[in-house]
């Protein structure tokens, strides 16, 4: 497992022109930053390491957070408007989303209705419950639209621990897979962060992104901020800034 030694400052953690590619800071619209104030909050502690670029990604899932591409748009420029405000204009935002890969994303994806990461590039997810019955097919579907379907956590679905072909499959079928920056922290249990690990050390993954909902997690940054970590995560945090730069 990884050692969290060696800690260094969180600026010199994050490559200069960093992205964060999955990140909950819009307001008011998932389970994220709930208020202005909080998304503010969050952008300010992440500039302080670092990180001024964001693809911000809220839910879009059937049923709970039904997101349309005009609300989604209408946050962001509410959030833009008082970065502005407080003069922040350093700041890069652009908003996409988190597609759970249910029906309701299908009905989207036919009509073109879609917010990417930034190109072709889509963030998608799964329940954490089980995988789609249709997986290929939706796949197949997302990648005839002309997208490039980038799989949110892998590591998070406990349904394929036991089978690591399965994460070749979906390589296989076009995923990009992207790492929550958390995970290796054993933010979400000690088997999520043993997966994490062993995907990182096949070199599975291509992107990362921190995937921060709230202010409690801002001190699991410092806490990852490390030597050991920085080398291994920093073929990834390039990745993404030569993907996802603005």
């Amino acid at each position: 497992m990884l050692f969290f030694n060696k800690n260094i400052s969180p600026k010199d953690f994050f490559p200069a022109n960093s992205v964060d590619m999955h990140s909950h800071i819009l307001p008011g619209i998932d389970d994220g930053a709930k208020t202005i104030d909080d998304s503010i909050l969050l952008i300010e502690q992440l500039s302080s390491f670092g990180i001024t670029n964001f693809r911000v990604t809220p839910h879009v899932l059937g049923g709970v957070w039904e997101n349309s591409s005009e609300i989604i748009k209408e946050k962001e420029a509410l959030l833009r408007k008082e970065l502005d405000a407080r003069g922040m204009q350093h700041i890069n935002l652009h908003a996409a989303a988190e597609y759970l890969m249910d029906s309701l994303f299908s009905k989207r994806l036919a009509d073109d209705d879609i917010l990417p990461l930034k190109d072709n590039y889509i963030l998608v997810e799964m329940s954490f419950l089980n995988p789609p019955i249709n997986l290929d097919e939706i796949l197949f579907e997302i990648q005839l639209k002309g997208y490039r379907p980038v799989l949110a956590h892998p590591e998070r679905y406990l349904f394929y621990h036991q089978d690591f072909s399965k994460y070749e499959k979906l390589i296989q079928a076009g995923c990009l897979l992207q790492l929550n920056l958390f995970s290796i922290a054993n933010h979400y249990g000690k088997d999520v962060g043993k997966v994490a690990h062993q995907l990182l050390k096949k070199n599975m993954y291509t992107f990362v992104g921190t995937d921060i909902h709230k202010e409690r997690h801002l001190p699991i940054i410092k806490q990852l901020a490390t030597k050991n970590n920085k080398k291994l995560l920093t073929p990834l945090f390039e990745n993404n800034s030569n993907t996802f730069s603005f």
